[in-house]
């Protein structure tokens, strides 16, 4: 499976963040998925795609042509394509893509994750999104996302379109399950 991650690309994270998404990048390599990310050797961009590399996994960076510049991309990634745009390069990791993890991060992964959501409330995907919430990090956003619940802003059923957690295997167990779900019925609509 394709696994596309969303993260911070800052080097002035704490360990106690670094640390755990490296595991899931080795996690996510040991259970024989493709890392599909923004390309950067920092951050939480980079532990992870360091953590699919030192399991031998597959790592596939997408990055707009402008941030190719020494010491910002990983260059242990199998494969790494090239776009003009930001915009081309989450059209690419959208459809290169069987589901999709947010880790902790700024106001790009936040982007990233809410275009994503948003096209999967509107019904442009049915992919499974997860989110990474390492140190109860993102549990203000929880609280937020409740909130528009409950002053209807927002339908119960949106906030069920992801998965919030701190474990690492529960968030790649839900992922392989969801995603699973999702072939059987693109198979079953063929059929």
């Amino acid at each position: 499976m394709n696994i596309c991650l969303y993260g911070a690309s800052s080097n002035a994270i704490a360990k106690s963040y670094i640390n755990p998404t490296e595991e899931l990048g080795a996690k996510l390599a040991e259970r024989g998925h493709t890392l599909i990310y923004g390309g950067g050797a920092a951050g939480l961009m980079g532990a992870a795609a360091r953590g699919v590399y030192s399991h031998g996994g597959k790592i596939i960076g997408i990055v707009p042509s402008f941030l190719n510049v020494d010491g910002i991309l990983f260059d242990g990634c199998d494969e790494m394509i090239f776009t003009e745009t930001m915009r081309e390069r989450k059209q690419l990791m959208e459809q290169k893509s069987d589901a999709f993890l947010m880790t902790p991060g700024g106001i790009g992964t936040f982007d990233e994750f809410f275009e994503i959501l948003t096209l999967k409330q509107l019904g442009r995907h049915s992919k499974p999104i997860a989110v990474f919430n390492i140190n109860s990090y993102f549990d203000p956003l929880i609280e937020q996302l409740k909130k528009a619940v409950q002053k209807q802003f927002m339908t119960a059923e949106t906030f069920e379109l992801c998965m919030f957690t701190d474990n690492a295997d529960k968030l790649l167990n839900y992922l392989e399950d969801a995603a699973s779900r999702h072939t059987q019925a693109k198979v079953f609509k063929n059929l």
